[in-house]
């Protein structure tokens, strides 16, 4: 670390007298400090494997006039560490209404996304690469399944295979996107109830409404149909009916079950209550 602060100072990218305080990491794999300047924050230096930082700045550099996501100062020649911007806020907490910070997501970040090589498979930066999006959402389903457990009916599960296997015969619609790949509200930075950043990219190639679908679900609260079609309205590159939109919203909150109830299980009641309104939900559209 000593050896780090002393590059970053000599390379101008840090004042001399600056201090180094960790932060509490949440989800993420990599070490995370906070650069304070004069006793203010001033920058975040992130340690992490070089895979997920060569993938970080990909995604950063090539979204750069984003506002929303973090300016990389430096990253290290062999891509141990990177320095970013700081936003000033919190993540989770003091966010406000859903139908808000939905809006500002997709109107300055969704709608910007730039479309990926065709030839270029589905699925992780860096990870196992997929053939069809299909076989993404395969996996994540069974992912999802091993954490449900006996949480759910075994006919839940049963339901979200077909809804996966339906939702393939869309693909070949699909236009490929890169995304974040993580947009939930673990990684958004609120300040006075507004979202002001978006930070810690999985980046991801895949369709935009995974980004979109996976934001509405990553909080229990205001998962209602009327914050829903409202924000998708406001998406400018993805078209589709009501019932698929529906089922899209219904599997990722089958998965982000499966993840509240390992990571976060002080929200799975209220996510079991919107798992219920949301299969009424898809029972009165859509016949499985």
């Amino acid at each position: 670390m000593n050896e780090t602060i002393i590059d970053l100072q000599n390379k101008g990218m840090i004042g001399n007298q600056a201090e180094i305080k960790q932060l509490t990491s949440g989800t993420t794999d990599g070490r995370v400090y906070e650069v304070l300047e004069s006793g203010s924050p001033s920058s975040i230096l992130k340690y992490d494997y070089p895979i997920a930082i060569g993938m970080a700045e990909r995604f950063l550099s090539t979204y750069k006039d984003i506002g929303l996501l973090p300016d990389i100062y430096y990253v290290d020649s062999e891509k141990r560490f990177f320095l970013y911007e700081y936003f000033e806020g919190t993540t989770h907490v003091n966010r406000g209404m859903k139908a808000d910070w939905m809006k500002v997501l997709v109107e300055r970040l969704f709608n910007l996304y730039q479309k990926y090589d065709p030839q270029a498979p589905w699925g992780r930066l860096g990870g196992t690469p997929r053939q069809t999006w299909v076989e993404f959402n395969r996996i994540s389903l069974e992912y999802a399944y091993e954490n449900v457990g006996d949480l759910l009916p075994h006919e839940d599960y049963v339901r979200m295979k077909k809804i996966v296997e339906r939702l393939a015969e869309y693909e070949r619609q699909e236009e490929k996107h890169l995304l974040h790949g993580d947009t939930g509200v673990h990684n958004f930075v609120f300040h006075q109830n507004q979202l002001t950043g978006v930070i810690d990219p999985d980046p991801l190639v895949g369709p935009v409404i995974y980004d979109f679908t996976y934001a509405f679900c990553s909080s229990p609260d205001d998962l209602n149909m009327e914050t829903l079609l409202n924000s998708f309205a406001l998406l400018k590159n993805v078209e589709m009916d009501h019932d698929r939109l529906i089922e899209e919203v219904v599997f990722q909150l089958y998965t982000r079950i499966g993840i509240c109830k390992k990571a976060h299980p002080h929200d799975l009641e209220e996510y079991l209550d919107a798992w219920e309104y949301w299969k009424r939900q898809l029972s009165e559209g859509v016949q499985v």
